[in-house]
């Protein structure tokens, strides 16, 4: 079956990528760490915008009453492709792979935004 973007899925050293885009950048950054170009490489790195919400709530029970600590609002995350610093300056780079224009959807440019804002990251995208 096709996927939703026409990518298609790709297997690397044991690592399934979504995409052979996304296969590809990874072999480039495996060799810039053999080059000593970049280090600390790290793959499908979360980084939470929002927390979640916790809230208690009074359960009325037959013979007494209890408090269960219930998730009113889950946490929002943004889930990176590639995470590495750059051995020269010591900057960490946090990079999306983008297939085309259809990938950039409204949740992901909402997201992207969030990172720059709330946490001053600004994503690279490949």
């Amino acid at each position: 079956m096709r996927s939703k973007y026409g990518n298609r899925k790709v297997e690397v050293d044991g690592i399934r990528f979504d995409s052979k885009k996304e296969a590809g950048f990874y072999l480039f950054l495996k060799d810039g760490v053999r080059k000593g170009e970049i280090s600390d490489l790290r793959l499908q790195v979360p980084f939470e915008l929002i927390p979640a919400i916790w809230e208690d709530a009074v359960i009325h029970l037959k013979t007494r009453d209890k408090v269960v600590t219930r998730c009113v609002q889950k946490a929002v995350h943004y889930v990176a492709d590639f995470v590495f610093t750059e051995t020269a300056t010591g900057k960490e780079v946090v990079v999306d792979v983008k297939g085309g224009k259809a990938t950039r959807t409204p949740e992901y440019r909402l997201k992207r935004k969030m990172m720059r804002a709330l946490k001053g990251i600004e994503i690279t995208e490949v």
